[in-house]
Formats: structure tokens, sequence, C-alpha cells
């Protein structure tokens, strides 16, 4: 049996138990040697706590996994086979940051889309790059799985930017659309083919089939209040779906829903706060859990954070990976020419047939107009967001804001980021230290 290495940086995490018991479910498939769990100095206390449950779990399961807990991520990273990044740079209290400041002037405030995104992926990058250059020194043939937010956008960068060339994002968005769609033709997730195409929290449910059968139209017609943890259920109307001619995605309707989503946002920020500091109330009920030296499982609490389904989606993606399964996923990874709305070597998420030498994307040929002038303005984002996370450059951080269609307006749009580059400034040394330049 190959000894088999998996590396998490951010193995302090809240999700980690997921990826245990992912790992623990697979064993057969998938037998895991070695666990290490990486963190730094400032998520050292969870560490401890999380590496502790993840100990008792393998305990329980009788499996022969070593779990390996440490700061250095050199020790960590040698002779890896599988990467995965589920990182937060500046904790949930830059997150907190990210929301607060755009609802301060009247712009949405989410960890993902809009000003809070393009923040989390100028502090994100530089990090995945540092941990790119790592891994070519220390596991050059490691497949780096990333699920660190915005996950489209550090795909991107670490395509663009970094010597790793095999490299998956992944997201739990395709996976709760799937349930949801199931839950809509009132049947299990086996007995549907859906297929995505679209962007990282920009997807598109473009196919959907049961029994050979086209289920689209039956689909469109009766999706309504299909909801994750972290986003309000605003009911769509099922005329504009039905006009869409494909499925959107719960983030959709920061887009769709812009002046509703921005009224609730407001409304709980005078109230109890952001999402953010409702997920910090979450994170600190878990983690009073995880420190039970009788819990031996993941807790049903961990379904709040907002994440589930990331980690066994991880865990989906390195058994097929290493078993050279041929199945389908829904990942993030370069286009190839199936989407012929982005260009060849721009990073999508699709769906694709997950192999041994990675994923190769099915065609989904043309979306619809009504939806393709928005997926290429965020994909503009998206590029000029790497661009400003590499360079430090002021103003290729002004225009990714100021094209992205969450702000619409200049004048907030400097002023939120000039707030957010100070609130944010020791994670954010390109902007300030012009020695360090993470441009490869």
């Amino acid at each position: 049996m190959k000894k088999l290495k998996i590396v998490t940086i951010g193995g302090g995490s809240s999700y980690t138990p997921e990826l245990v018991e992912g790992i623990i479910n697979r064993y057969e498939s998938l037998p895991v040697t070695q666990l290490w769990l990486v963190d730094c100095e400032e998520g050292k206390h969870k560490l401890e706590i999380v590496g502790a449950l993840a100990k008792r779990m393998i305990k329980k399961a009788g499996v022969a996994i070593e779990l390996h807990m440490t700061q250095d991520r050199k020790e960590a990273l040698q002779d890896a086979d599988f990467v995965i990044t589920q990182l937060r740079v500046g904790l949930l209290e830059a997150r907190i940051k990210d929301e607060r400041i755009p609802l301060k002037y009247g712009l949405i405030g989410q960890e993902t889309n809009g000003a809070g995104g393009l923040f989390k992926a100028l502090r994100t990058i530089p990090v995945i790059l540092d941990i790119c250059q790592d891994m070519k020194e220390l596991c050059p043939e490691a497949w780096l799985i990333n699920f660190t937010n915005p996950a489209g956008i550090v795909t991107e960068a670490v395509n663009r930017y970094s010597p790793i060339k095999k490299v998956i994002g992944l997201c739990n968005v395709p996976v709760g659309m799937q349930k949801a769609i199931a839950d809509t033709l009132e049947t299990d997730m086996k007995n549907i083919r859906v297929r995505f195409g679209g962007l990282n929290h920009m997807v598109y449910a473009t196919e959907i089939e049961m029994n050979g059968e086209n289920k689209m139209p039956y689909v469109l017609e009766r999706w309504g209040v299909q909801s994750m943890s972290n986003i309000k259920g605003i009911e769509w109307h099922n005329a504009f779906v039905r006009e869409l001619g494909v499925v959107p995605s719960p983030y959709h309707r920061y887009y769709y829903m812009a002046k509703e989503t921005l009224e609730d946002e407001l409304e709980k920020f005078k109230q109890n706060g952001t999402r953010a500091e409702t997920v910090k109330k979450i994170e600190d009920e878990l983690f009073e859990l995880y420190k039970d030296e009788t819990l031996e499982e993941k807790p049903k609490l961990l379904e709040q954070r907002g994440g589930a389904y990331y980690s066994d989606a991880a865990c989906n993606l390195i058994d097929s990976i290493y078993n050279d399964s041929g199945d389908i996923q829904v990942v993030n990874t370069l286009n190839r020419g199936a989407m012929e709305e982005f260009e060849y070597d721009e990073v999508v998420e699709i769906s694709a047939m997950i192999t041994k030498n990675g994923p190769i994307p099915l065609t989904v040929g043309k979306l619809p107009k009504a939806v393709k002038g928005l997926v290429q303005q965020i994909k503009s984002f998206e590029l000029a967001a790497c661009e400003a996370a590499v360079t430090g450059d002021y103003n290729k951080a002004l225009l990714a804001l100021m094209i992205n269609p969450l702000v619409q307006s200049q004048s907030y749009a400097k002023v939120v980021l000039d707030e957010l580059l100070e609130a944010h400034k020791s994670y954010l040394p390109q902007f300030y230290n012009k020695s360090v330049m993470y441009l490869r």
C-alpha cells in the first residue's frame, strides 16, 4: 500500500473535523498514512483543540493514520501527495472589517463578493503564492486543493503567477444546488445528472437530467427559495428564472436582487451585526464543543457554519484523483475551451471528469445571452484583483473595485478602498513596502 500524505494548511479551521471524517470514511479507497495539520502562531490554540479532536476521531475509527500538528509549514510539506489550503488571513476579525466597512457606505458587505471579496483576495493571494513556492521545492508533484475563498480568484492567481500547475479550486455551492435540485424533483441526488458552468459563486446549472429525460423546464418552473445558511432565502420570481434558462446559485441574489439583499444586510447590521459576527459566535460555540474530551465525531452544529460539504468535497476530489475514477465533479480549473465566454487559460467553475492527471472540463457551450455579460464582468474583476494582489498597485485595486457590479460608485469606491487598505495594513505588505513583490 502506497504511503499517502495529506497536508492541510489552516489545520486549526473549524472545518477540519469534517475533513478528518471524510478521510476516515474513505480509508479503504484512500489509504492516508499521514495527515499533517498546519497553522500559524495566531491559530495555534485552535490547532491544538482541533488536533486533539482529530486524534480522538482517528482512534475511535481504528485506522492507521498518523496525525501531526505543526507551525512549521516546510516540515509538513516535505514529500506531500496532496496539499489542502483552507486558511483565513487575519482570521474572522478581518472578515468582520470586510463586511462592516462597505456597509457603512451603503455597499453590500460580503466575504467573497464586492469590496469584501476583493480584500479577502488581496490578503490571501500572496500567502497562497508563498505556499506554492514551498511546494515547488518540497513536493513538486503534489496536488494543491484550494477551498480558501474567494476560491475562483485564488485558483486563477495560482495558475497565472505561481510555479504550481496541479491546482484545483473547490466550492460547496454546487453541492448544495444539486441537493436542492434533487429535492425539487423529489428524488435522491444519485438519480439526477446536473451540469454546471460559470465562475465561483457565479455558477449556473446548465443541464438537468433524470432517467435520460430533460428536467430543466420542470426545475426552472419551481425554483423558489433555494438558499444557504449564510444567504437569506429571498424568493425567486419563477417567470424570471424560467426566462433566464439556467438555474442560478444562491450567490446570484447579490446581483439579481442587490437592493433587497443590501436592505436585509443593513437591517441585520443595525440589529445583530454582520454575518461574520454571527459566524464568529457559531465558531466560538464549535470550539467549546471541540474541547470536550468525550467528543469523538463531527458535531451537528458545524452545518450552521456556512461551509458544510466543503471538506467532504475535498475528500471526494482527492479520492477520485488517487484512484483515477473518471467521475464527474464541479471544480475550479482551466477552461480549455469548454466555455465560449472565457479564454482558454482562464479559470472557470465547471463540471469536469476527474482523472489521475486532473480535471477534464466538460463542454458547456454558450451560456444564455442574459447571463453572458454578468459572468464576463465578474471575470474581468477577478483578473484585475489578481493583478492588484501580486503587484500591490493601488490603481489596479481601484480598477478592480470600480468594475465590480456591486460597487458602481467612483467616490465610494475610493473611500472604501482607502479605509479597507488602512484596516488591513498589517496583512497587505505589497501595498506599503515596495520591496515586497509577489509577481513571479
